[in-house]
Parts: structure tokens; sequence; C-alpha cells
């Protein structure tokens, strides 16, 4: 049976200003989008009430199986919480459950004007079980005395390879686990869930990805409990919704892929590197060093590793994604690489995660790269202000997630979420992204870098089509014929709204492959 949807705006996806006023359905594949006085004869008619009508949007770095794991902690993340009293309050709110750890996600002591939490304020909050909190930034946590303990780590306790252990002037650890390798040694000793209850938690998420018109991930960095692929098969099988494509963290272990069961909608994306850290924490590397200091931040990955994961990529036909903050970070990147050819055909084998610092020699050198595509973020220059206004130096700041110059020169790019990895409860809801790409504004107003703004069909470019050019999702992104007919149907016009309104834009409608889903 073919449809033919009519009377709205259609933007396509396919640029930043192409829109058409039709498209016609059939078997869950658009074939043919025009001018609804061209339209061919269809089996059916739904008129469209003038609404503006998007292909699902894409979020091509976001960690949905994290957000299931994190489900049981206490919610640390602004807006609820804004203050070190309002962390501690959560926590005393969770500790008071009787769970046998305390655990939260998301404090970001950077904006708080009471300071951060200490270790004498999370041994305050539970002095016989375990406290361990972890950074909205998702590289750093926070564990008190009797985590630290249990996990072995005293004053004495050497930082482990590419992290630290937080100490006071005296050398005491303070309670700060800054970098993965250095909150591993806490959260390894916490009990996880299972595949099953994962699975269940990810499909309670449909609401959520549907609610912000998500019907494609990329899931950047799939190990967060016991069986991350079986996981996401029983979600699957159990009507988890979006496609999802899985990337493994390097360091953490890759599977075999001929191990891998399939499962529709399901797929093998790449392996993931960390080559530095966060600006939040200073561990981002970078060419200058830091305000006030001699810090260049930090190398988090050895040249053999960054070599073996992409050969290991290129053997099967795998992207490389590579988590790349700092100038020095991408340079080295490409440095490193430098001779690497492309292995995939069809899309970018290598796209630099992040990307936050890039001069115009710099986006140059990247551009100039085949197979090299450039993911990025505004929520965290939205969201993390704070951090970054202490952390930048002015030669930096006016080169920080240069979208204009990203967008103007050809080459894949997306805008993405990192959710939860940023200091806002609901940052993957991609009209925070597309405000901020187009007003340039943070959580507090301050205006940055106002030069490198998008309009809104290019900031909405880089969430379909040009997204669409980089995951390995098939079929999203756009409304062209062949594609998939997955679909939003918005409440409100972004195209005409004045652009501080753009974050209350909401899916009235999502359709997928030709189904209402909400």
């Amino acid at each position: 049976m073919s449809t033919l949807y009519t009377g709205g705006r259609v933007f396509t996806g396919s640029g930043p200003g192409a829109f058409s006023s039709a498209f016609r359905v059939e078997d869950g594949r658009v074939t043919w989008v025009g001018e609804a006085t061209r339209a061919p004869h269809a089996d059916a008619l739904v008129d469209l009430g003038g609404a503006v009508v998007l292909p699902g949007l894409l979020d091509v770095h976001t960690h949905p199986l994290l957000m299931a794991l994190l489900a049981a902690d206490a919610d640390l993340l602004p807006p609820a919480c804004r203050s070190r009293a309002d962390v501690l309050a959560a926590l005393r709110a969770r500790a008071a459950s009787g769970a046998e750890w305390v655990t939260g996600y998301g404090y970001s002591e950077d904006a708080y004007a009471d300071g951060p939490p200490t270790l004498a304020d999370l041994d305050a909050v539970a002095a016989d079980r375990p406290v361990f909190i972890q950074r909205a930034d998702g590289h750093n946590a926070m564990a008190n005395s009797v985590a630290l303990r249990r996990a072995g780590l005293g004053d004495d306790s050497p930082d482990p390879p590419g992290a630290a252990l937080g100490r006071d002037a005296a050398g005491r650890l303070d309670g700060r686990l800054i970098e993965p390798p250095a909150v591993a040694l806490v959260d390894r000793l916490r009990q996880r869930p299972t595949a099953s209850e994962l699975a269940d938690r990810l499909v309670g998420l449909n609401d959520h990805f549907l609610g912000h018109g998500l019907v494609a991930l990329d899931d950047k960095w799939a190990n967060s409990g016991p069986d991350p692929w079986g996981s996401y098969v029983l979600a699957k099988r159990r009507g988890f919704v979006p496609d999802v494509a899985v990337f493994f963290g390097w360091a953490n272990g890759v599977p075999d892929p001929a191990t891998l069961e399939p499962a529709p909608g399901l797929r093998l994306g790449g392996v993931k590197v960390f080559l530095d850290g966060a600006f939040s924490s200073r561990t981002a590397w970078v060419d200058a060093p830091y305000p006030g200091s001699c810090d260049h931040g930090m190398s988090t990955l050895s040249d053999a590793d960054l070599r073996a994961a992409c050969a290991w990529a290129r053997e099967h036909c795998v992207q490389l994604a590579a988590h790349a903050m700092g100038d020095a970070a991408i340079a080295h990147l490409l440095d490193v690489l430098a001779e690497v050819e492309p292995w995939l055909g069809d899309r970018p084998s290598i796209v630099v995660e992040h990307a936050s610092v890039l001069t115009p020699a710099l986006v140059a050198r990247v551009r100039a790269r085949r197979g090299v595509a450039v993911v990025t973020h505004t929520n965290f220059f939205f969201a993390e202000w704070a951090s970054y206004a202490a952390n930048l130096t002015d030669a930096a700041r006016p080169h920080t997630y240069p979208l204009r110059a990203l967008y103007d020169t050809p080459g894949p790019l997306a805008l993405a979420s990192d959710s939860p990895a940023t200091a806002w409860s609901d940052c993957d809801d991609p009209w925070l992204s597309i405000a901020a790409a187009v007003t340039r504004r943070t959580v507090d107003g301050t205006a940055f870098n106002p030069a490198q703004a998008l309009t809104v069909g290019e900031a909405l470019h880089l969430f379909t089509g040009r997204a669409a050019q980089i995951t390995t999702n098939r079929g999203v992104g756009v409304l062209t014929a062949g594609s998939d007919a997955s679909f939003v149907v918005l409440d409100a016009d972004p195209f005409a709204l004045d652009p501080a309104e753009l974050g209350r834009v909401r899916a009235r409608e999502v359709w997928l492959r030709g189904v209402r889903a909400r």
C-alpha cells in the first residue's frame, strides 16, 4: 500500500535549504519526494496540516548503554543540581534508600558557587558504605574513604598510567579519580546489572529517544555491563526502537566480530580510542598550556595502541573513532596515521570525536585527509561554560568549536550529544544543540564565538543528511527516494521561530519506516 504525505513543509535533509511539500511511502521506504502538484498516485493520503517535517534525527556520538547503566544512580546533573549543597542533598536521599553503594552521576564542580564536593563531604554522606559519584564529563569521579579502601588505594598508591589519583597539598588522597583508568579502580568493584536487566532499561528509553525524534544512534563506547552486545540483542528482541551502531573501546577489549549474534537494526560500527581527556579537568591535550600553568593536559594513548586499533578497524572493515578534544591530540592523530589510506568506500574510515579546538590551519589539515570525519558538540560549551571560561587560553578561545569554519569546508561533519557525558540532564535533546549552534549562547547567556554560528537549516543538516554521511546505520537521515520512511512531525516551525525559542521545539509525531511510533 502506498501513502502520500502532503500539505507540509518537508525538510529533506539533503542540504540546509532542501525543502519539498510532499513525499510518497510504500513498504516502509520513500519512493518519491517533490512538490504536491506533481505527486504520483497513492492508495492513501495524509494531510500534514502545514507542519514542518524532518527526517528522523541521528545522534552519531551518544551512549545509550551507559544511560541504561546509570538509570539507578542519583541524578546530579543540572538543572536539578546546581550547587554542592544540591549534590549532597541528592546523595543523602540516595543513601536513605539503603543502597549498598551510594552512587550518583553528573556533578560539575566548576559551576558551583559553594565549591566542589570534598572527601569529607562524601564520608559524611555514608561513613559505613562506599560512595562513588561520576562527573558529568564521563572522565572523572570521586569516591569516599570506604570506597578508596575497598579498592586498595592509599596515600602511597601510584597513579595508574594515563590517569591520576587526586591529592591534597600534603599528598594525601582527596577522593578524586582523574581519567578512566583511575575511575575504573573503584568502579570495577560495583555490582553490574545483568545483560537482561540492561536490555529492559534500554527498552525503557524508547520514549526518551522518540520524544527527541531520534531514530538512529551511534553508541561510541558500548562497554557498560557484562555483555554489551548481548544486552543490545536482547533489547532489540524486546522492542528497543532506534537503530544502533556499536563501538567498543579498544582499551576495554574488542570482540571477535564473527562471534556477534546478528539482530535487526544492530550493527558493529567500529572501535574507539582515547587520545586525551576533557577540558573540564584540564586533561584535554593542548598545544599551549592551560591558563596560569605549564600543563598541556594528558596524552592517554600510546602510538602503538593507536596503530593497533587502526589495524583492527581496517581488518574488520569498520570505523576507527578517535576521542581527540585538544588541538595537540587532533594533530597527533593525524601525524601517527599520516600514511594510512582510507579503507571504507561509503563511509569515513576515521572519525575525530569532539574536535574542540581547531585553528584554521588544523581545520585545513583535517579536511585535506580523505576518509576523515569530524563529530563535534555545541551542548558542551552551552552546559560547561564555567569550565571552558576557566580553561581556554585567549588564543584558543576563537578556535573552539569552530562550526562555521568546519561547515563551510567539504567533508563529513555532524553535531552530536555525547549523552550523558556533559553537564545537562537532557543533553541529547537535539534542539538544545541546534539552539546553541544558531545563537552561540551559553547556559548563562554569554555569547561564545558568534562568528561561528550556523543557520537553523545548517544545524539541522548536521543531525540529518550530513550526519548520515558518517554513521554506518543505513537509510536514515534523509527523506529521498530509497531512504527509510522514518520522519518527525514538529509542533512548531523552527525556521520561523526567534532563535532564542528553538529549544522549545518538540516532536509531535515520529514515524518509523512508514509506521507511526509516537
